[in-house]
C-alpha cells in the first residue's frame, strides 16, 4: 500500500476523522486500552467506520512508523448519500439508473465495473459499508477515473436502502443464475436499481428476497460463469439500449 493512502497513529488518525477526510477502514491492534484509544474507538462507532482488530504483526507490514496500534486507509474518492441522490433525480425529470454491488472485493472488478455504470449512464452505484474492495488509487486507476465521476454510496443496511429505493418507485432487480428470465426478457426502461452480487456467492439471500423481479444471463458454454464486470457490463447497456430505443421511438 502506498504512504499517502494510509494514516497511523491515534492522534493523526482521530484528527483526520475530525476534519472530515473519507477512511475507508482502520486496523486497530488487539488489546487497545486508555482515554485516547477509548475516544478514538467512539469516534469510528459513531462516524460508521468499518475497523478490524488485527495483531501488531500486521499493522507493522502497513509502516515502520510509530503506529500506535492504528493505521487508518485512506480513501480515493468522496462517498454520497443515496437518500440525497435519489430525491434530486426525480427533481431533475431523470429516470433513476443505480447499481448496487454486494461484496465485491477485488478493486479492478469494482475499477471496471464502475468505468462501465459511467459509459452507460449509471447515476449512483452503492456499496455496502463491510465487504466491499477498498476504494483506493488502484481502483480509481482501473475506473480510468470513472469513480470520480459516478456517484459512489456506501451504507451499512442495503436492506434499509432497498426498501427505501422501492417505496421511491425503483424496481429492484437482481442479476442471478437462478432466475427464470433472461435478461433480455425484461423491461428495464422504468426507474430501475440492478443488483449485482460477488462471483463465488452471488446476492446475498436478504437482498435477493426483497428484489421486485430477478434476470440471468443465458450461458451455452461449459464454463457457465461470467467475470463480475462483464456480467455488469452485459447488463448495463441492455439497460442503455433499450432506454435509447424508447427515446429514439
Amino acid at each position: 500500500m502506498q504512504e499517502e493512502s494510509i494514516i497511523y497513529g491515534m492522534r493523526p488518525v482521530l484528527e483526520a476523522m475530525q476534519s472530515g477526510k473519507t477512511i475507508d477502514k482502520i486496523l486497530l491492534q488487539k488489546g487497545l486500552s486508555g482515554p485516547l484509544f477509548k475516544n478514538l474507538f467512539i469516534q469510528v462507532r459513531e462516524r460508521k467506520i468499518p475497523f478490524q482488530y488485527v495483531p501488531a504483526e500486521r499493522l507493522n507490514k502497513y509502516t515502520r512508523g510509530n503506529h500506535q496500534g492504528v493505521v487508518a486507509m485512506m480513501s480515493a474518492i468522496e462517498y454520497d448519500d443515496i437518500y440525497e441522490i435519489v430525491p434530486w433525480l426525480f427533481e431533475q425529470g431523470k429516470v433513476p439508473f443505480l447499481l448496487i454491488l454486494d461484496k465485491i472485493t477485488d478493486v479492478r472488478n469494482i475499477g471496471a465495473i464502475a468505468r462501465s455504470a459511467e459509459c452507460a449512464g449509471v447515476d449512483a452505484i452503492i456499496l455496502p459499508l463491510k465487504g466491499a474492495a477498498q476504494l483506493n488509487e488502484d481502483a480509481v486507476k482501473s475506473s480510468a477515473g470513472a469513480l470520480h465521476k459516478v456517484p459512489v454510496c456506501r451504507h451499512s443496511n442495503l436492506v434499509e436502502v432497498i426498501d427505501y429505493l422501492q417505496s421511491s418507485g425503483i424496481e429492484v432487480v437482481g442479476v442471478t443464475e437462478k432466475a427464470e428470465k433472461t435478461y433480455y426478457e425484461k423491461d428495464f426502461t422504468q426507474p430501475l436499481c440492478l443488483i449485482m452480487g460477488n462471483e463465488y456467492e452471488g446476492i446475498a439471500w436478504d437482498y435477493l428476497r426483497k428484489c421486485n423481479a430477478s434476470v440471468r444471463i443465458p450461458m451455452v458454454g461449459t464454463i457457465r460463469s461470467l467475470n463480475v464486470s462483464v456480467a455488469t457490463g452485459i447488463l448495463l447497456f441492455e439497460v442503455e439500449k433499450q432506454r435509447m430505443n424508447v427515446t429514439i421511438g
